[in-house]
């Protein structure tokens, strides 16, 4: 693969980019790390307080990747069905049966977004783990295929009653759980307050070039990126040992304080995790204009790749908002880097 083709599509992610953080203010590591999972074709899970913008955020990325876009709310009620189909009765009085927002722009479904997807049922949940792991879905006696899908889902950190909490085999789907939080900057704080510009959140979206990075396109051109950066032994053998200190932290000497470390893991990353990691990591050092890949691209997704796989005893899983950041940092300060 030619390496003009390789800058000509790094230039349209660096100015992707750009256009994301022009949106919305003071979340660059955030949406560099929400770039790397769209150029990784990885389903993203979103994380933060109610106001942050993580809605405007996934409008925005999905205008600039183009395709049909589909948008649900989790509720309560919310049944399997009503991804797949909805009913009514039409101006004749007659009912009638339309294909749901899984199904409603076939294979040009490029974005489907799950607002606060905490509040849908485990039967909900069940069916979209299909869609994110398969790119398919059976309705109406047919399999019906999602080649150029990528799921964004957002849960509020606030609100707890009426919620579910996603089951682990969801969550490993995910490629990266992302932490929501503007910068405690007080210029940032103030144009999002100030400037009219921030208000009309419709008109702010459009700044985001339309189809800029086209999602059939992308879905072509994103494995190009895994075949071309190259991982020498060192690096490999850098993600066995991350891999296993999840799951044995004390074989590599980690401490963490107030946390007995005998009794703290039930599981750490698998292999679908650890490939994850890998796929995420080469797009950030295509992103800084790398072709080698080095354990700082590691080291930098591992957290966002990492923290939702690993699984806490239940007294410690109670402490997840704090522990999962400690614990992969932690790792990362303890495994030697080659």
């Amino acid at each position: 693969m030619s390496e003009n083709m390789l800058e000509d599509w790094r230039s349209r992610a660096l100015t992707y980019e750009q256009q994301l953080n022009n949106v919305v203010l003071g979340l660059a590591p955030a949406i560099r790390s929400l770039v790397i999972a769209i150029f990784a074709r990885g389903h993203v899970l979103l994380e933060g307080n109610v106001g942050v913008g993580k809605t405007t955020l996934l409008r925005a990325a999905a205008r600039g990747l183009g395709g049909g876009y589909q948008r649900i709310e989790g509720t309560i009620d919310l049944m399997p069905q009503d991804l797949i189909y909805h009913t009514y009765i039409d101006n004749t009085g007659k009912p009638r049966v339309d294909p749901g927002p899984i199904l409603a722009q076939g294979e040009d479904l490029s974005v489907f977004f799950f607002n606060e997807i905490n509040r849908a049922r485990p039967q909900v949940h069940s069916l979209l783990l299909r869609v994110m792991a398969e790119r398919s879905i059976t309705a109406f006696n047919k399999d019906y295929q999602l080649p150029h899908l990528l799921v964004f889902a957002d849960r509020n950190a606030v609100e707890k009653e009426e919620t579910f909490e996603l089951p682990g085999a969801a969550r490993d789907r995910f490629l990266m759980e992302l932490e929501i939080a503007p910068d405690d900057n007080s210029e940032v704080h103030k144009a999002l307050t100030f400037d009219s510009r921030f208000h009309d959140t419709d008109q702010l979206i459009k700044e985001v070039v339309a189809s800029n990075v086209n999602f059939k396109d992308l879905t072509d051109f994103a494995p190009i990126i895994q075949n071309s950066v190259t991982a020498g032994s060192a690096v490999q053998d850098f993600v066995i040992h991350l891999r296993r200190a999840t799951h044995n932290p004390q074989d590599y000497g980690i401490q963490l304080p107030d946390v007995e470390m005998d009794e703290l893991m039930v599981a750490g990353m698998g292999p679908r995790g650890a490939s994850m990691l890998v796929r995420a990591a080469k797009v950030s050092a295509w992103l800084d204009g790398r072709l080698e890949l080095t354990p700082q691209d590691v080291a930098a997704v591992f957290h966002q790749v990492v923290a939702h796989r690993v699984f806490f005893t239940p007294i410690y899983e109670l402490q997840r908002g704090w522990l999962a950041k400690a614990y992969t940092q932690a790792i990362l300060n303890s495994v030697p880097t080659p």
